[in-house]
């Protein structure tokens, strides 16, 4: 007897790369199946509507109401969602949603945590802020969702240094780099982890 795949969600915000990362690497697995891609911002704000559509995927808008009064977190239930996880997802979760899902939502962080994390902290500024602090390394973290912004269990980090030459904006992209190496594998890992306990 087989067993049922596990079924996961994508919450994200902007361009989607890493939605598009999670989906190319959960492509044709009998463990893992990608059932609902979620954006709270309209098509003409958010790169991922397209970038998931050339991968014959449809990415469902929904609004801040539906996030807070429960549309969401129903629509996901009516879709068998097992596991949330968040890729640039800009919205504060609310309380209703993470304990749904408790144990079983994921978020990627563009730093080290616990530096340079919490409200505020997101894109650019968080990589603005690593090089104001004169860090010599930085890098990306998965970590369980909680009620406080990248206050939850760290479950993988990988670093990269900082060069003396960095901008945000470098920094930026050899983070993103490792995010879309490491957070599908990490996403697998803790969904095994979970089935096997």
């Amino acid at each position: 007897m087989s067993i049922a795949p596990t079924r996961i969600a994508i919450l994200a915000s902007g361009s989607g790369s890493n939605a598009e990362a999670i989906l190319r690497h959960f492509e044709g697995s009998e463990t893992v199946d990608v059932a609902f891609v979620g954006c709270n911002r309209p098509e003409t704000q958010a790169g991922i509507y397209e970038r998931t559509r050339q991968m014959g995927v449809e990415t469902t808008r929904f609004n801040k109401a539906e996030l807070l009064d429960g549309g969401l977190l129903q629509a996901l239930h009516s879709k068998g969602i097992d596991w949330v996880v968040l890729a640039g997802f800009l919205m504060h979760i609310p309380e209703s949603l993470v304990r749904a899902y408790r144990g079983r939502m994921l978020n990627v962080h563009p730093s080290l945590l616990p530096k340079f994390g919490g409200k505020g902290m997101y894109g650019l500024h968080v990589h603005r802020a690593v090089l104001d602090a004169n860090e010599k390394e930085s890098g990306m973290t998965v970590h369980k969702v909680t009620e406080a912004y990248d206050e939850g269990a760290v479950v993988f980090q990988a670093a990269c240094a900082v060069e003396p030459n960095d901008t945000p904006e470098s920094l930026a992209e050899r983070v993103m780099e490792l995010e879309h190496m490491y957070y599908p594998r990490a996403i697998a890992a803790c969904i095994a982890e979970h089935v096997t306990s």
